[in-house]
């Protein structure tokens, strides 16, 4: 972690023996600038890499097959994910598929558990301040309209992970809050989770929302051109990480499972769906006896101008909670219905069903969630 530490690429690899890594990247990022660094000093080092710039947001598997079909055809032997989560999830799944000797088809990764291939090194370096997907042993990949699916493993685990708040400047303030939420959403979830919560992944959880929630507003204020002093960005970039491998301990639940039909169906970037939905989640989840005393406990980390009825009682605590997450996003400037994005009320029955085949994440949640609750929780965000 530190500032211009993405632009010692080339030494990071040299310490895992890779020489021809494919980095996989967007065309966003190459637009901007901000793989410039990290290649120049590949290009200093006589690195013969390529690079892999076609991942788009919930990336369908054909991307994952192009991605390693150009790593297997330049005999890479190391994979670099520079970018968001969906780039740093095809990287993971390429690590794999590229690997000498791999045989094992994509179809047969998917689930807990079920890899069987050993992979090719891999470093992740994230450009924004939000999935954590540089710390997890879990990629999504978009499978069929309406439907993703997982593959969980710890060969997925990185070598390493590159922590530079310089990669963040130039994030648009909607993006660095949207992505900033996610982070948040990831520890929530994971403090939250009704299997698997552990003293380690509550610590992690509990610094990451401290660090988010204390430094989301600098940021997002920002705006482009005008960067966040590296502090925060850091600080950012640091509490997002922190909430990835909270998450990577005790799994994300509801506002996730509720969330991935947004970005399969419609093309909601991911943490922008995880905002729309992470309010009425919690005012859902806080009508329980768990979720609340849970909720009470974080509130004091996010409620500072609260701090008097965070005092009073685990309910009055737990409300104030959930109000504070219902007034983020639209402090932010972000959207705070599902109709800004497109859904209509008869989209409402494909959502909750797609939400249901969420099966890896609706038992973690606090609160059971059935059909019609699905329904309602959708309908409240319309």
């Amino acid at each position: 972690a530190g500032l211009g530490s993405a632009s010692r690429l080339a030494e990071h690899l040299s310490g895992l023996g890779v020489q021809r890594p494919l980095i996989v990247t967007d065309r966003g990022v190459l637009a901007a600038g901000i793989l410039d660094g990290a290649a120049e000093s590949l290009r200093r080092s006589q690195v013969a890499f390529e690079v892999y710039d076609e991942t788009v947001a919930d990336p369908p598997a054909d991307q994952v097959h192009a991605a390693a079909g150009q790593a297997r055809a330049m005999r890479a032997d190391g994979v670099v994910g520079f970018g968001g989560g969906s780039s740093m999830d095809i990287a993971k799944l390429v690590a794999l598929l590229a690997s000498p000797g791999c045989t094992q088809p994509l179809d047969d990764m998917f689930g807990v558990g079920n890899v069987r291939a050993a992979r090719l090194p891999l470093v992740q370096v994230p450009t924004t301040a939000g999935t954590g997907s540089e710390v997890t042993p879990i990629a999504i990949i978009t499978t069929a309209p309406g439907t993703k699916q997982g593959v969980v493993s710890p060969q997925l685990l990185p070598d390493l992970a590159v922590l530079d708040g310089e990669l963040t400047a130039s994030l648009p303030p909607h993006v660095a809050a949207a992505t900033g939420i996610d982070a948040m959403v990831h520890a929530i979830e994971a403090y939250t989770s009704h299997r698997l919560k552990n003293p380690l992944s509550d610590l992690l959880a509990r610094e990451a929302l401290s660090l988010l929630g204390a430094n989301i507003a600098a940021v997002c204020a920002a705006g482009e051109g005008q960067p966040a002093g590296a502090e925060a960005r850091g600080a950012m970039l640091l509490g997002s990480c922190y909430a990835g491998l909270a998450f990577a301990n005790a799994p994300v639940a509801a506002v996730h499972a509720l969330a991935y039909p947004l970005g399969s169906t419609f093309h909601v970037p991911h943490g922008l769906s995880n905002s729309l939905m992470l309010p009425h989640v919690l005012d859902f989840n806080a009508r329980s006896e768990q979720a609340t005393s849970l909720y009470a406990e974080l509130a004091p980390i996010v409620c500072s101008r609260q701090l008097g009825e965070c005092a009073a009682s685990a309910a009055v605590a737990a409300g104030a909670f959930v109000d504070h997450f219902a007034r983020l996003p639209a402090e932010l400037g972000l959207p705070t219905t599902l109709r800004e994005v497109g859904v209509a009320e008869a989209d409402i029955g494909s959502l909750a069903a797609n939400a249901m085949l969420q099966t890896r994440l609706l038992p973690n949640n606090p609160r059971e969630v059935h059909l019609d609750d699905a329904e309602r929780i959708y309908r409240a965000a319309l």
